[in-house]
């Protein structure tokens, strides 16, 4: 005889156990098992439960291959579905084998499991491994299919309805009645405060504050008192929501109708336009959407003060310089200055919100993801290393597109129409290349490296190094040897397809359509990792600290830019800011959106087992220490600022775009 010990894992999230008959079968190279049935004693609704099991056969089934666990269709039971999260087999000579399943189960369903080693296409030889690899890959490919959204866009996943989301990529019940909770709390608060349906405009900022209840924090307390001032503006383009447009001008763009004589005396004495160049930065959000209310493509130029403090020194409200376009200037009128700071900060908000957030780090997020469960089977290296940072991604992104995003949704609502959205989303992904995706190349084309005082920058070339040594030691380990790389099909069939569905097969853009060296392949699977969780962080986390006080960042502004000087007011300013209904529903959206959910998962964490390998896991531990190193040092370094910097403390970064 004999015995194999099976340990079956129920999922740790709520309603993840069962009281349905199971039936599991273990596959060997000699013979299979019999059809084994598995009490659910032990596997009921209490999370985290384990069951213990053992399979008796007449002799050794040699070396085990595959386990089938199916669900019995007849067992009438309340539940209607169940999560395995891992099965682990103990052989009859001890040695144990992990089956990583990580899957909800409908009644009568059945899936079939790979233990062991993480293997690529070519290793396999068995042939019921082949086919099996062979048949999962099938089934991921008619589950998941690219969609496209609009012309000029990455493709999509093709769910659109978020009630049709199937179980494997479904938020979490805790995650689902949390969203749901927070998402009706802030709709019944606005009604509550009368501004669910208020077309009047504020009489005062001080009324505002009214509103900003939702969420009390630090950064926004902060915020709503500093947001007039200049070093506080200056500081936002390079720690604020969006960290990603600042760039060192060397040179005045044509359009842009500075001289000497307007800036000098913001200049330190004896200075001059020409010789601060070297050390001034510019910012063009180079959007240009027409609308009743137009979103302003404002052209802003910062000076660094010997100080080390960023300052804004002149703004033109538009591209194309003339006599009804004007440069703003800190000696202008006091409301005349703080209203076109104003129109850069709405221009920055929507950038920031369409381009740098969900452009660059939810759709490409929802590319890496569909090739991965298109192309790479779960006995897949590359597979087991990424899934967890694929977390939520698309049923993320299927609520935002049916929520947020489109034709009579709440974006359109409270900022741009669905037809500047596409715009926007265009123009920002014909700019979106491979170098632009990874930070040392990113801050060097910007002209950035040098600047003090700029913690996304330093915190985020530490995580890309420390992310890059991590997926060094483990691609290494699996890919010794280009030829190991140029060999895998999937891998390949992988990054093909987010070159021509995510990348539109644009060359230009720089990303890869195959991988011919550990090198390419080191570093592209080091910007999927830093895209869909350290640089999602970066724009996710903040949004309600900096946006949610809405004269800040406002996403809609209700009057045209001044084309005099002179003629304006602080009653101005709050008839051009969003009415009390657009100001509430931006608030509470935002809160809803930044807010943290029971199922945060730090970056560097995995809690559902994957890897197997002693080495690997060692890898893993390496990782986990480095980040926490990190982790330290951020926040000794915050512990000494004014306004501490902590979206990019691995502690607060989430391993996946899972909202």
């Amino acid at each position: 005889m004999a015995e194999y010990t099976l340990e079956v894992n129920a999922g740790s999230m709520m309603h993840a156990g069962t009281f349905d008959n199971l039936y599991v079968t273990l596959i060997g190279t000699e013979r299979e098992s019999e059809r084994t049935h598995l009490t659910t004693f032990g596997l009921d609704d209490k999370t985290g439960k384990v069951g213990t099991y053992s399979v008796s056969t007449l002799f050794s089934l040699g070396c085990l291959l595959l386990l089938k666990l199916e669900r019995d269709p007849f067992h009438e039971s309340p539940e209607k579905d169940w999560f395995c999260s891992k099965i682990v087999v103990r052989m009859p000579d001890e040695d144990e084998i992990l089956f990583p399943c990580h899957t909800w189960l409908s009644r009568g369903e059945s899936v079939l499991l790979r233990g062991g080693r993480a293997t690529k296409a070519f290793e396999d030889v068995h042939p019921q491994l082949v086919d099996q690899r062979r048949k999962e890959l099938v089934k991921q490919k008619l589950m998941f299919k690219w969609e496209k959204y609009v012309e000029g866009m990455p493709y999509i996943l093709n769910i659109n309805d978020p009630a049709a989301v199937p179980a494997e990529i479904r938020f979490s019940f805790s995650k689902a009645s949390q969203f749901k909770y927070i998402k009706e709390k802030t709709l019944a608060e606005l009604k509550l405060k009368g501004l669910r349906d208020s077309t009047e405009h504020w009489k005062s900022f001080e009324a505002m504050k009214g509103v900003s209840w939702f969420k009390k924090s630090l950064f926004s307390e902060y915020v709503s008192k500093h947001w007039k001032d200049d070093d506080f503006f200056g500081y936002q383009f390079l720690n604020g929501v969006n960290p990603s447009v600042i760039q060192r001008c060397s040179k005045l763009p044509a359009n842009f109708s500075i001289t000497e004589e307007m800036v000098k005396p913001f200049l330190a004495n004896g200075s001059s336009l020409t010789a601060e160049m070297e050390i001034v930065e510019g910012l063009s959000t180079r959007v240009n959407v027409p609308k009743a209310v137009a979103l302003i493509a404002a052209l802003c130029l910062l000076y660094l003060t010997p100080e080390k403090t960023l300052l804004p020194i002149a703004i033109q409200l538009g591209q194309h310089p003339s006599e009804e376009n004007q440069i703003f200037l800190p000696s202008d009128l006091e409301s005349d200055w703080l209203l076109a700071k104003i129109f850069v900060r709405n221009a920055d908000a929507v950038y920031s919100e369409m381009i740098s957030h969900f452009l660059r780090t939810h759709q490409l997020g929802e590319v890496f993801t569909i090739a991965t469960l298109r192309n790479l089977p779960m006995i897949h290296p590359l597979h087991k290393l990424l899934i967890p940072h694929h977390r939520d991604t698309l049923h993320a992104n299927i609520i935002a597109r049916a929520n947020l995003f489109g034709s009579g949704r709440i974006f359109e609502t409270f900022s741009i129409t669905s037809e500047g959205q596409i715009e926007i989303l265009r123009r920002g992904f014909s700019q979106t290349t491979y170098a632009s995706l990874c930070p040392h190349e990113n801050i060097a084309a910007r002209g950035l490296e040098s600047i003090p005082n700029f913690h996304y920058r330093d915190d985020a070339l530490r995580l890309w190094d420390i992310i890059n040594s991590f997926v060094t030691a483990i691609v290494a380990y699996y890919y010794p040897s280009d030829s190991e790389v140029s060999a895998d099909s999937e891998l390949q069939e992988w990054v093909n397809e987010i070159f021509y569905y995510g990348f539109l097969g644009k060359v230009d853009s720089g990303i890869p359509s195959s991988f011919h060296t550990v090198e390419e392949l080191i570093k592209f699977v080091t910007m999927v990792i830093f895209t869909s969780s350290c640089q999602h962080a970066a724009m996710h986390r903040g949004q309600f600290d900096f946006l949610g006080w809405t004269p800040n960042g406002p996403l809609l502004l209700s009057q045209a830019p001044p084309t005099t000087k002179g003629q304006s007011s602080m009653e101005t300013i709050l008839a051009t800011l969003p009415n009390k209904s657009a100001a509430g529903l931006s608030m509470s959206t935002l809160w809803l959106l930044s807010a943290e959910y029971e199922d945060f998962v730090p970056l560097g964490t995995y809690p559902e087992q994957h890897f197997d390998e002693p080495a690997v896991l060692q890898m893993i531990k390496d990782f986990q220490a480095e980040l926490s190193s990190l982790s330290v040092a951020i926040t000794k370094r915050n512990s000494e600022l004014e306004l501490p910097y902590v979206y990019m403390n691995p502690k607060e970064i989430e391993n996946s775009v899972s909202l």
